[in-house]
Parts: structure tokens; C-alpha cells; sequence
């Protein structure tokens, strides 16, 4: 059974797990800041509680309170598989939104850079257009490896999903291949 919240700063909801959002409702000190009630969408797709407090008269300033669900969530229910260098939280199905115990793994620093969305021209991870032509490249060990030369974008990353798949397994980098822009076929007159 799930729980949704609805962020603050967007339409979008949060999911979790119906019996955590039950503990976290009755942490106090969650309560006292009513975090439950203020989540909002974060620049980085997150759900995020954010407030600034202005700090007593003997600390003159300010300070913020940032609290990122899916963290707060790994670490008070997954802690256990935070071992070596799996010390970053993350999403299996990509939907940051998505809090739930089943969908937070904790993940090294280079698969979590592999699951980042790519920033490409061409819109694929590994992929950039040469001439008229496409080359599909890969890092392993932090050099890069040419796969091939294709001559669409879409070859290329397919190219370099399999690639991936071959080196990372189900931990590697999977490019989401968009359909082709074909023409229109003539309209009858």
C-alpha cells in the first residue's frame, strides 16, 4: 500500500510506502518542522523539505534545514546496505519522485553517474555526431572506447546500449531510444 503527498511547488506527488509515511508522521522532530506537509520538487527532480531559520541572538545569521526524502527514507530503512563505495541514494525505476523502499538502492559513484540523464546534443548518452556521421563511444576504467561509426543517432545508441549491457549489466547506462521523426505520407488531394 502507497501514500502520495503533494509537493508544494508542483502538481507532481511524492510516493512512499503507506507504514513509513505512518513512522515518519510521528518522528517529533519531522513533526515539529512539518516536513510531511512542506515537500517540495527540487531543481534535481528530488523531493526535497527546505526552510532557513534564523538563528539565536549568540549565532547571528541564518540557517537552513534541508532534508531530501529518498535519503531520509535509505538511511532510517536501508542503512544496512550502505557498505564500501555504495554511499549514494537512487532510484531503480529513474522517478525521483518514487520514495519507496522497493525502488531506493543504494548505488556507487560511478554507476550513479552512469544512470544520469544525459546532457548529449543528440540527446544519447554516447553518441555525438561527426560529420554526417554518428560515433558511439563508451568510458571503462575512465577511457573512452570507440564502439563505431552509424549513420543515425538512433544506430549509435543501440550500439552503445548493447555495449553497456556487455561491460555493466543491469548496472549500466541504457539510452531510451526515441521513434524517428518520419515524413508524412501525401495527403490524397
Amino acid at each position: 500500500m502507497v501514500h502520495r503527498i503533494q509537493l508544494k511547488n508542483a502538481s507532481e506527488e511524492a510516493i512512499l510506502d503507506a507504514p513509513i509515511y505512518e513512522e515518519l508522521s510521528k518522528d517529533a522532530y519531522l513533526r515539529e518542522l512539518d516536513m510531511l506537509n512542506n515537500l517540495r520538487l527540487h531543481s534535481s527532480g528530488c523531493v526535497v523539505f527546505q526552510k532557513t531559520f534564523k538563528c539565536d541572538q549568540a549565532k547571528k545569521g541564518y540557517r537552513t534545514e534541508t532534508i531530501y526524502l529518498h535519503k531520509l527514507i535509505a538511511e532510517r530503512y536501508l542503512a544496512h546496505k550502505c557498505v564500501g563505495e555504495r554511499t549514494l541514494v537512487g532510484c531503480i525505476n529513474g522517478n525521483k519522485l518514487d520514495c519507496r523502499l522497493e525502488n531506493l538502492e543504494y548505488r556507487s559513484r560511478s554507476v550513479a553517474s552512469r544512470k544520469r540523464r544525459s546532457s548529449s546534443k543528440i540527446g544519447y548518452t554516447g553518441v555525438y555526431k561527426e560529420n554526417n556521421r554518428y560515433r558511439a563511444v563508451i568510458s571503462v576504467n575512465r577511457r573512452s572506447v570507440h564502439i563505431g561509426m552509424f549513420s543515425t543517432a538512433e544506430e549509435a545508441a543501440l550500439a552503445y546500449n548493447e555495449k553497456s549491457r556487455e561491460l555493466y549489466g543491469k548496472l549500466g547506462k541504457i539510452n531510451k531510444i526515441r521513434p524517428r521523426n518520419l515524413s508524412l505520407p501525401d495527403r490524397a488531394r
